[in-house]
């Protein structure tokens, strides 16, 4: 039972993780022996046991960095304060370029509608 709902800290989580990579990598190796070991012995059902082996090797790794770099997920409670910092940023980076620069007119630019016919015969 928890006494504070309160995460676990950063450390806590980076060493769970740094724990199930060793042993992982640490299976990993055992595979490699083993895959040694039944091939100096000719054991029944060698090419099967080989097959296992270099799965084991081969697989290991990729779902040992997986797991490594994952997190708990975020709780909604860090979700709604990530947010909330984002938009806090965004209003200071808004008011920080509206003070840098005074309010200008806006620019309007004015056209007129020319005839086809008019520039033709203008063309020599």
């Amino acid at each position: 039972m928890l006494i504070t709902d309160a995460a676990r800290s950063q450390a806590d989580q980076l060493r769970s993780r740094e724990i199930r990579y060793v042993t992982m990598m640490g299976i990993r190796a055992l595979c490699l022996i083993l895959g040694g070991v039944l091939i100096s012995l000719r054991v029944p059902l060698l090419g099967l046991w080989l097959v296992l082996c270099a799965a084991g090797m081969v697989f290991l790794p990729w779902a040992a960095v997986l797991i490594a770099n994952d997190r708990p997920p975020k709780t909604k409670a860090e979700r709604a304060a990530d947010a909330a910092a984002r938009e806090d940023v965004r209003r200071a980076l808004i008011q920080a370029a509206e003070a840098e620069q005074p309010a200008r007119e806006p620019i309007t630019i004015d056209s007129e509608v020319v005839e086809a016919e008019v520039v033709e015969k203008s063309k020599p």
